[in-house]
């Protein structure tokens, strides 16, 4: 049966964080909201309930899923980060951005962006997701709650209930959290490459 659990998004209750994380350690697909927008996420390296994800927002094999963590120490088992990168890490985290980073061989196959061998990677400032990702003990595989043929992402939970009722297992419904996905930037060349503005200022990547 499909939920909607209205949450706190300041205080969110504990409770029902630990029913979300249920659902996801189930193989279950989740809105959730961050400190951008809503978002679609599931267990790290579930591959059925990744290619749900998929479905959902009509990606390819290339699509990025982005990997949201809790701090900086989770990010080294996944995604290598030089000194300079990490400065910029640590500077411009928690918050509304995605970094694409290297991956190591550690991450499976299937988390990365098959042509680069790239992983995104997130810490969002926000209490739910940070709630979430501790009784998880572990990332959440993550991607912006754009469907196809909108150019803005949902944030109404009705509206979300309404389009996605059938094909996801749970909707924690925090309010309207905005309508502005994250800013990507890649830093798997030489120089970071600002590859979708959005939320996070962009201006301190900017050649």
């Amino acid at each position: 049966m499909n939920q909607v659990l209205e949450i706190h998004p300041q205080n969110p209750q504990l409770r029902l964080v630990r029913r979300a994380a249920e659902i996801i350690q189930g193989g279950g697909v989740i809105v959730y909201p961050t400190d951008s927008c809503y978002a679609l996420g599931c267990r790290l390296g579930d591959k059925a309930a990744m290619e749900r994800i998929r479905r959902i927002r009509d990606a390819d094999r290339h699509h990025h899923f982005t990997l949201v963590c809790r701090d900086l120490s989770e990010i080294s088992r996944y995604a290598r980060v030089d000194n300079s990168q990490y400065r910029l890490l640590r500077k411009f985290t928690p918050g509304p951005y995605t970094f694409l980073l290297q991956a190591t061989r550690e991450t499976p196959k299937r988390l990365q962006n098959p042509r680069r061998r790239t992983i995104g990677i997130r810490i969002p400032d926000h209490p739910v997701p940070q709630l979430l990702l501790a009784e998880l003990d572990e990332p959440l595989m993550s991607s912006t709650l754009l469907l196809p043929g909108d150019e803005q992402p949902l944030t109404n939970a009705a509206q979300i209930l309404a389009r996605l009722g059938s094909v996801v297992d749970v909707i924690l419904d925090g309010g309207d959290c905005g309508i502005e996905p994250t800013t990507v930037i890649d830093l798997a060349g030489d120089r970071p490459q600002i590859v979708r503005r959005g939320r996070g200022d962009a201006r301190p990547f900017e050649s």
